[in-house]
C-alpha cells in the first residue's frame, strides 16, 4: 500500500461517534494511514472507559480541560492541557474528563480502534449503556475488561 496524503478540514470531519458519553471523531483510520490511527476525543465531566487494555500502543494530548489517567494500578495522574501521556499495549488505563469536561487528541500505534469506536457507536445505547453488550463489542476487538471494572 503507498501511502497517501490526509487532509481532515472542520468542513469535511466525520461525524463524531458516541462512546458511552464521550464523542469521538475518527480523523485517520489504519485503512488511511496504513498504519496507526487519530482521534478528536470529548466528554462531559466524568465521561471516560472503565479500565480496560488493548494490544496497541495509545498516547492522549489533552488539548482542553483536565484528564485523569490511572495505568497498571498507579496513583491517579492528573493531565491538565499540554500534557503528553503514552500508554503501551498491554497496560490496564482508564481516564475521566475533570470537572468542564475536556478535550483530547489520542492516536494508536496501529489499526483497531477505530472499529471498535464505530462498533460501540452502532450497538451500545449511549443513553442507557449495556454493559454485557459493551464487554462484547470489547472481546470481539481484542479488548480486556477486568471483571472488577463491571
Amino acid at each position: 500500500m503507498s501511502a497517501q496524503s490526509v487532509v481532515v478540514t472542520p468542513e469535511d470531519r466525520p461525524r463524531g461517534l458516541n462512546v458511552v458519553g464521550e464523542q469521538i471523531t475518527v480523523l485517520a483510520d489504519g485503512a488511511t494511514t496504513g498504519s496507526y490511527e487519530i482521534f478528536r476525543q470529548a466528554g462531559p465531566e466524568g465521561a471516560g472507559p472503565p479500565p480496560h487494555s488493548h494490544p496497541w500502543d495509545e498516547a492522549f494530548y489533552v488539548i482542553a480541560g483536565q484528564v485523569t489517567f490511572g495505568v497498571d494500578g498507579d496513583d491517579d495522574l492528573l493531565a491538565p492541557p499540554g500534557t503528553l501521556v503514552h500508554l503501551p499495549g498491554g497496560s490496564t488505563h482508564w481516564f475521566r474528563f475533570g470537572p468542564g469536561g475536556g478535550e483530547m487528541i489520542s492516536m494508536t500505534s496501529r489499526a483497531g480502534a477505530a472499529a471498535f469506536f464505530t462498533d460501540v457507536d452502532r450497538e451500545v445505547s449511549p443513553a442507557e449503556p449495556d454493559f454485557g453488550v459493551l464487554l462484547g463489542v470489547a472481546s470481539s476487538h481484542g479488548l480486556t475488561v477486568p471483571l472488577s471494572a463491571s
